[in-house]
């Protein structure tokens, strides 16, 4: 019961996080764009602490299909799926370029950054990473984004 009610803390997190998304971004490519004009749904032209929060009790009652006001993990795991459906179908229809359904490799999206990650890492520019550049690596990403992969290691360090 402690795992649902922690799942369920993510899931209303993430229905937090979406709603700054929402507004931040639109959405961009994981989901539907939303306009100003949507979130906006009093059309008084400021979006209100009050839409917002309507917006996020939408996306958790979108997820709670029994309407008993709380997610069980079957829901939570239902809406992750039609999550992940969705986002596999927008990228399927976006990246098909020959329009036969499938994905090859040479259609698969590349990350923006996918030479420039190997070149940061290689700091001697010697075309190989060392392990001591890997090490380095690893520590500022861990530091950086909290992952603490390498903020044991830096404070043993010090």
């Amino acid at each position: 019961m402690k795992h649902v009610k922690f799942i369920a803390l993510i899931v209303a997190a993430a229905g937090m996080t979406a709603g700054s998304a929402a507004l931040a971004k639109g959405f961009g490519l994981h989901g539907p764009k939303m306009s100003f004009e949507e979130i906006d749904t009093d059309g008084s032209g400021e979006v209100t602490k009050a839409e917002i929060q309507a917006m996020k009790d939408a996306h958790f009652a979108k997820a709670d299909a029994n309407g008993d006001g709380k997610l069980t993990l079957e829901e939570m795991q239902a809406r992750a799926r039609q999550h992940a459906d969705e986002r596999a179908a927008n990228m399927l229809e976006r990246f098909d370029k020959d329009g036969d359904g499938a994905l090859s490799k040479d259609e698969m999206p590349q990350p923006r950054r996918a030479g420039r990650m190997f070149d940061r890492m290689d700091a001697d520019g010697s075309g190989g990473i060392s392990k001591a550049e890997f090490e380095n690596a690893r520590m500022h990403r861990g530091g950086m984004h909290g992952h603490g992969q390498g903020a044991g290691k830096q404070m043993e360090q010090n």
